[in-house]
């Protein structure tokens, strides 16, 4: 079941991490945090003037909240819906990337590369601590983001 957050002007502006908090905290105190893989999404109402050409992503104060929201559960990609673009989108809020009328979104390459590889040993390791073994789903993880994570470097991951 999707479950969607969400945010306004006044918690972006306000770094207030509240929407989140009271789905994935009572996600976290029921025990079940696993099992809410690919259903998270966030909606906006919009914070911009209508003027504004600006994506989402290239307004600071929403960049700021995802940083923030990532300080705080930096393994919340996993629980992303992969499917409607949720993390494409929050990768866009913490990579630095230009947009391409005719490419899309171009992330820096090594900024992509970075955030990928942090964000495997992030989830790797949350996933071990709940107990939780999804290789499959962090190579689609990193597979929708470009990146092919071949079984040698899981094993020599998991074997430390």
């Amino acid at each position: 079941m999707t479950v969607t957050i969400a945010l306004n002007s006044d918690c972006l502006n306000r770094l207030d991490l509240t929407p989140a908090q009271s789905v994935i905290e009572k996600w976290l105190q029921t025990g079940v945090i696993t099992d809410q893989e690919q259903q998270l999404r966030f909606e906006f109402a919009d914070p911009r003037d209508p003027d504004d050409p600006r994506e989402l992503s290239e307004i600071p104060e929403v960049r700021l909240w995802f940083v923030r929201l990532d300080a705080r559960y930096p393994w919340l990609p996993y629980l992303l819906d992969w499917e409607a673009g949720e993390l494409a989108r929050y990768t866009a809020m913490l990579v630095p990337h230009q947009f391409s009328k005719t490419d899309g979104i171009q992330y820096n390459p090594e900024a992509l590369e970075l955030f990928v590889m942090n964000k495997v040993f992030v989830v790797m390791d949350w996933l071990r601590q709940q107990g939780v073994n999804r290789r499959t789903k962090i190579k689609f993880m990193t597979q929708i983001l470009g990146y092919e994570l071949e079984d040698a470097f899981f094993e020599l991951v998991e074997s430390t």
